[in-house]
């Protein structure tokens, strides 16, 4: 159901979204990724093996608007885009509220421009997904910010599935992924972080490959907007 379709995934560059990207490949779409970095979109291409690329900050509602106003219309838009900035973690009486704000910039006002913009240029049974994390659910001591902005994306969703419908709406809300910046920690925080998935029913971090099924559901199911679909291993459940 995604052959032939044209689809933008902003932060396809790596991690979630490049994997999003090959997987919607592998469906026969037509993949049109976006980022901030050059260097991460030519080597993105490389290994999708050909793709459109766009240098795009989602923060800078003009550059957005011209984006669309020449980029021609697609099926679908997915943002994994997200800077965690200074804020994610700390006591919140000590916090930077200049850091606190910059934690919403990409992830939250960024998906909001996005989908201001893009929405006049999604074709007809088209779509627009969204990404924050289950931090919104299961708060921890010292992200309260995270946790906020996190939470911030369910509702965004819930408003423009409403306002832009038919055009349909959803998010992912991913638990713990191995992405390259998983990878890339010390071997005592990423042997940490991979401690905290230990009790859960599925009791490992993600791979990116198995997060992008949702987005292709996301995209592919003709009978779903509003929804969060929460793809973290059963971990809310284990309290």
């Amino acid at each position: 159901m995604l052959e032939g379709a044209r689809i933008l995934v902003v932060g396809g560059g790596s991690g979630i979204g490049f994997a999003v990207a090959q997987a919607a490949k592998g469906e026969g779409g037509h993949i049109a990724i976006a980022s901030t970095s050059p260097e991460k979109l030519a080597a993105a291409a490389g290994r999708l093996g050909g793709a459109e690329t766009f240098r795009l900050d989602i923060t800078d509602e003009a550059a957005v608007q011209a984006f669309f106003a020449n980029a021609g219309d697609f099926d679908h838009i997915v943002t994994t885009a997200g800077d965690w900035g200074k804020a994610r973690r700390g006591p919140f009486v000590e916090i930077d509220m200049a850091d606190a704000e910059a934690l919403f910039r990409v992830r939250f006002w960024g998906a909001a421009i996005l989908a201001k913009h893009g929405s006049a240029h999604v074709r007809p049974g088209g779509s627009i997904t969204l990404t924050s994390g289950m931090s919104a659910f299961r708060p921890q001591k010292g992200s309260v910010m995270a946790t906020a902005m996190a939470g911030s994306i369910e509702h965004l969703t819930y408003g423009l599935a409403v306002e832009l419908a038919p055009i349909r709406v959803n998010a992912v809300f991913p638990g713990g992924v191995a992405t390259e910046i998983f990878a890339g920690l010390p071997d005592n925080m990423r042997k940490a972080e991979e401690a905290r998935f230990a009790s859960q029913p599925l009791p490992r971090i993600a791979e990116p490959g198995e997060v992008a099924q949702a987005y292709l559901y996301a995209m592919k199911g003709h009978y779903t907007t509003g929804q969060i679909i929460k793809v973290d291993g059963g971990g809310e459940l284990a309290g």
